[in-house]
């Protein structure tokens, strides 16, 4: 129902789960709000680890989606803004505006929450604010597909919708207008999450599904890629036409198993997706290329000592002598995934493994390099996407049991 909004001159349509797209559940807040989340509450309730709970709460590939003639939009929200303490202030999250799924604008959003980060305690502190406006005007006075992509770093909460022409949902995936479309379920890293992409439609998750045609949701959670259980069962319940998961550079930096305890977890994490998707399309991605951990193991830390020209970078501190007693390299890492994923495709043959160093391998490196060591820039995040809508979604969307878009 669309309420008239006198103070703006436009109307306020309430914001239900029909119009976000590529969250897993909706959290109604205290303030009256809704939260995007990229896990359901009960495996939020199942997590201890408070970068996570940051991670998949960050909005990344989630959008507002609708139809609409409106020439104005505004969206109210309660940014929550990271600032780490000895750290350069990070710029607002971006909001992408696509109009018939073309860039048309972007904005920021000022003010909001804060959470204030100290790395060296491992300590996190939230302070509450008031929420701000988005406002994008001059718009096609036409029918047209308006979508929102909020910032993919920056923990939204959104409060209020305003047009001044009456807004419609999308039909859902599967709908007979809009049969074909093909529903991508990828799970990773920071990478995937979007680290260092200029935008939330130029992470490379977001660029490959719009290479590929496919309709992405996106789990990759900064440091989160950790094989965890109720990831993999949060994987099996979700609906998808294909399916990838991207693991190893986060088990390694943080140290996480070794390889008696790897083995057996990257099986229980693909027997779990099987239980949901016993025959859907399934990738397992390995690591892309990382100099500081390809041979040489965890935790990975950052480095103060770079903090004096402006940025920070991190590193490897592990002891490449203990991989002969089991811990984790990159290089170890490819090896196992590769060898798994041939040993249970004998029996399943829509599994499938690709090497990410065909994504972003080391002459990638030479021309484009890691500017913090371990995260791709916003031009490796296009080259990374451009790659994976050819090798991956390409690829997966021709199985017998994958239905290509159209």
């Amino acid at each position: 129902m669309n309420t008239p909004n006198p103070v703006h001159g436009l109307t306020s349509t309430p914001i239900t789960d029909e119009l976000v797209h590529g969250a897993i559940d909706i959290e109604r807040t205290a303030r009256g709000g809704l939260l995007p989340h990229r896990l359901p509450d009960w495996a939020r309730a199942q997590n201890t680890d408070p970068q996570l709970a940051m991670a998949e709460s960050q909005p990344a590939g989630v959008r507002l989606a609708f139809r609409t003639r409106a020439t104005v939009v505004e969206l109210d929200t309660v940014p929550t803004k990271r600032v780490y303490v000895g750290v350069p202030p990070r710029p607002d999250g971006l909001y992408d505006l696509l109009v018939d799924g073309r860039l048309t604008r972007q904005g920021s959003v000022a003010g909001g929450d804060t959470l204030t980060i100290d790395m060296t305690k491992g300590s996190f502190e939230h302070t509450t604010g008031e929420p701000g406006t988005l406002r994008f005007d001059g718009l096609p006075d036409a029918a047209k597909t308006v979508e929102i992509w909020l910032p993919h770093n920056e923990t939204t909460e959104l409060a209020d919708l305003r047009t001044d022409a009456p807004v419609e949902p999308l039909a859902p995936a599967g709908d007979a207008e809009d049969a074909g479309r093909t529903v991508w379920l990828h799970h990773g890293s920071s990478i995937s999450h979007g680290s260092d992409a200029a935008s939330p439609t130029t992470t490379w998750p977001a660029l490959a599904a719009s290479h590929g045609g496919v309709e992405l949701i996106n789990l990759g959670f900064g440091g989160g890629a950790l094989i965890d259980p109720f990831t993999a069962r949060t994987l099996r319940d979700t609906p998808a036409d294909i399916i990838s998961v991207k693991l190893g550079i986060n088990v390694v930096n943080a140290d996480l198993m070794r390889m008696r305890a790897f083995t057996p977890a990257v099986h229980g994490f693909l027997d779990t997706i099987r239980e949901g998707h016993p025959t859907t399309p399934l990738l397992v991605v390995s690591p892309i290329f990382c100099p500081i951990h390809e041979q040489t193991p965890g935790p990975g830390a950052p480095d103060f000592s770079t903090l004096a020209s402006g940025q920070l970078k991190f590193m490897a501190t592990g002891d490449p002598a203990e991989v002969a007693q089991g811990k984790l390299t990159l290089e170890t890492i490819r090896a196992e995934l590769a060898r798994i994923v041939a040993q249970r495709a004998a029996e399943d043959p829509n599994l499938h493994y690709l090497d990410g160093r065909e994504l972003y391998g080391e002459q990638d490196h030479a021309e484009l390099p890691l500017p913090d060591a371990l995260h791709p820039d916003a031009a490796t995040h296009c080259r990374i996407g451009e790659r994976f809508a050819d090798l991956g979604i390409g690829p997966l969307i021709d199985q017998p049991n994958g239905r290509v878009s159209i």
